[in-house]
């Protein structure tokens, strides 16, 4: 497969109509997608990467790593006013060279997204997840999983979204094997 890009930031150039957001990040040919809900759940408007700048973080990239989807644990990019890295567009502090991470709303919504702003911001989500062709899905926290099991599988009317029994567990989708994880920012001993 011929990669299209060797920019890990925003591959695609996405610019939706917004003043904040946090454009998808990692392998434009990834194996693995990670799917976040929005910057104002899980961050990453400070290090322009998805999940990035949160208490939670470092164990979040810390797993992503130890199982292989990063090759980095993303020093610095945890906690809030973590050092972003690198100002090229290229360098990759994290190591996605088999993963790419993006939300369902890109935008930093005030407050919480409307049903109408979700809507709108599905074709800029879409897009990506049909350019990258994932061969798995990760959807994180209940809203991604939700999204996930209802659009990209057959799964939806079957499948309770309980985060707690869904998390890890591998779900046959459409094209795509989904992995459910369960919120970061409520994981416990062992959910990592």
């Amino acid at each position: 497969m011929q990669n299209v890009t060797d920019r890990t930031h925003n591959p695609f150039g996405m610019r939706p109509d917004c003043e904040s957001f946090v454009a998808g990040y990692g392998d434009a040919n990834a194996d693995f997608h990670v799917i976040g809900d929005h910057p104002g759940v899980h961050g990453g408007l400070e290090a322009e990467i998805p999940f990035a700048g949160n208490a939670w973080s470092p164990a979040f990239f810390s797993a992503l790593s130890d199982a292989g989807l990063l090759a980095a644990p993303a020093d610095g990019l945890g906690a809030p006013n973590g050092d972003a890295g690198s100002d090229s567009e290229t360098a990759d502090p994290i190591g996605a060279d088999r993963t790419y991470l993006s939300y369902l709303h890109m935008c930093l919504p005030d407050g919480t997204p409307t049903a109408a702003s979700y809507d709108d911001m599905e074709r800029f989500f879409d897009a990506e997840l049909r350019a990258i062709a994932a061969h798995v899905l990760l959807p994180v926290g209940a809203r991604a999983t939700e999204h996930v099991l209802e659009q990209y599988t057959a799964r939806a009317r079957e499948t309770e979204i309980e985060m707690d029994a869904l998390h890890g567990e591998e779900l046959l989708g459409s094209g795509w094997l989904v992995v459910p994880i369960k919120d970061p920012a409520q994981w416990v001993d062992g959910d990592a």
